[in-house]
């Protein structure tokens, strides 16, 4: 499986949700060795807590397989899923999680708390960190800095 490959997908899909105005934040599922899922953040446009790119990708790729077990995918996302999210990703039994970009905040795949990876629970599975996370971490930078420079030119109309 090339890593690289669909995480650089992932990052195409963040940086549609940036043309959207949207958090850049992308996801891709992969299932033998094909994207069947592919999603970003449009929790703006769509009005909406629930539609980030995690939760999106994992409804279209359940589709895609007529179930809601995702046993044999891989979710490439570039950066770390938030509590409802990593839930998700549990409750569809995705077999593996590679994330670029850690979030110490709001992560809940082990950097802030570890649901994915709780063994007390019927599925878990070990996040991977760190693939293309410098591409991630430039995304969500330039996106708040520009956010942060309309609300300031915005406050001084």
């Amino acid at each position: 499986m090339d890593d690289i490959f669909y995480m650089k997908e992932a990052i195409n899909e963040a940086k549609l949700a940036r043309l959207e105005d949207e958090v850049p934040i992308g996801c891709v599922i992969v299932k033998d060795e094909k994207i069947i899922a592919r999603s970003h953040n449009y929790t703006y446009k769509g009005k909406s807590a629930l539609k980030h790119a995690e939760i999106l990708a994992i409804d279209k790729a359940s589709k895609y397989v007529g179930d809601f077990r995702l046993e044999d995918c891989t979710m490439y996302v570039t950066m770390e899923p938030c509590s409802m999210c990593a839930g998700a990703i549990i409750n569809s039994r995705i077999k593996r999680l590679v994330i670029g970009l850690a979030d110490v905040k709001r992560g809940a795949c082990g950097s802030n708390t570890n649901i994915t990876g709780d063994r007390s629970q019927l599925h878990y599975l070990d996040a991977e960190f760190g693939l293309m996370k410098e591409e991630s971490l430039e995304l969500l930078q330039n996106f708040f800095k520009k956010l942060r420079n309309k609300k300031k030119k915005d406050s001084c109309q």
